[in-house]
């Protein structure tokens, strides 16, 4: 890898960062700033160093931050102080903040990727001694740390890494019989934040509407289906049938035609498409409750007649109750025999009139409400 490759990684993290910034949370770029203390791997021969870090940053997402950082340590050899050995190199951090409201310090776990170069004295057995050698190569580090909000204008950040220096061409421990592919150094340090331009304002809600006043268009008082401005009769009961503009009105089921043979009980192919049309009208109106009733004419005795009206009754009842008129919205049957003819069964001679004998063979659907 070269600088061209890391600088060109780096630029597209935080174009990365700036193409998910969202505005409901604070996503100023900031920078940043630490130092600490580097604790080198073991194998390398050298000292442990303080070190610095510069870079720049900003959150992607509520809990997610991604920073460009510089990093410098030089750490000199532990044997030959005189040799020089320092590193740095440059790496883009993702954060994972765990963001409390209300507190103070805030967790986060740190994943990084990134670019370290070292620059090495070694002795030789020559007059040039000594000789250098300047390499780069890949790292990685992972760590955690605690870091304040942005409610200051500073915030600060405590954090101890481990980074993995992927640096195979060490000329120090090959010459103390070491191979080392990396070497792992421990990274503890305190730094600041500091964010760019002003805090964000958070949007105002707009203040709710005032309430208006429900129109007359838009209330029923009374509950009968009819809006207050087109009811003139704003009183009306529960269960009433009311027409457009409110009022009652009389419902009317008509079964003329509804008729029987003489001294029959069973329905008439004519009276069955009479019912059909009478259950419509009262699975129409659910609130309606009728009487069933059964009529005869005047031949025969009165009990037979009582008997033989309420098996009329009884299957018309059956017919609606069949389809789908709930039995508890009709009263009956009930059968009244030859009591209540609606024409006369015989003559003013006193001859028999079979046309009236005919229309008092009927039912009736007589509405209780």
């Amino acid at each position: 890898m070269n600088k061209k490759i890391l600088t060109a990684a780096l630029l597209g993290g935080l174009a990365f960062a700036q193409a998910a910034s969202a505005q409901e949370f604070d996503d100023r770029w900031y920078l940043t700033g630490s130092a600490g203390f580097n604790f080198q791997d073991s194998d390398r021969g050298t000292n442990d160093a303080p070190f610095v870090t510069l870079g720049l940053g900003k959150f992607i997402s509520p809990n997610w931050s991604l920073d460009g950082e510089l990093n410098y340590q030089n750490p000199n050899f532990d044997k030959n102080q005189d040799l020089n050995w320092s590193q740095y190199g440059a790496s883009l951090d993702l954060r994972r903040h765990f963001i409390q409201d209300g507190r103070g310090w805030n967790p986060y776990l740190l994943f990084g990727l990134g670019y370290q170069k070292a620059e090495e004295e070694y002795v030789i057995n020559s007059p040039n001694s000594p000789a250098k050698r300047k390499d780069g190569n890949l790292a990685a580090k992972v760590g955690a740390g605690l870091q304040t909000t942005f409610d200051k204008r500073i915030a600060v950040r405590a954090e101890i890494a481990y980074r993995a220096d992927f640096d195979d061409q060490s000329v120090n421990p090959r010459l103390a019989g070491k191979d080392n592919d990396w070497f792992g150094d421990v990274l503890a340090s305190v730094g600041v934040v500091i964010p760019l331009g002003p805090a964000p304002v958070a949007a105002v809600a707009p203040p709710p509407p005032a309430p208006v006043a429900p129109s007359c268009a838009d209330l029923d008082d009374d509950g009968d289906g009819v809006n207050n401005c087109d009811d003139k009769c704003p009183n009306s009961q529960p269960g009433q049938i009311v027409g457009p503009d409110g009022c009652p009105v009389p419902v009317s089921i008509d079964l003329k035609g509804v008729n029987f043979d003489f001294d029959k009980s069973t329905l008439r192919p004519d009276a069955v498409a009479i019912l059909s049309e009478a259950s419509e009208i009262l699975k129409r109106y659910p609130e309606l409750r009728v009487e069933v009733a059964g009529h005869t004419d005047s031949k025969g005795t009165d009990a037979y007649n009582q008997k033989l009206s309420e098996r009329r009754a009884k299957a018309v009842y059956d017919y609606l109750a069949g389809h789908g008129v709930d039995a508890s919205r009709m009263i009956g049957p009930i059968g009244y025999g030859k009591s209540r003819p609606i024409a006369p069964n015989t003559n003013p001679d006193g001859s028999d009139n079979p046309e009236g004998r005919a229309k008092n063979r009927r039912t009736e659907l007589n509405v209780q409400n």
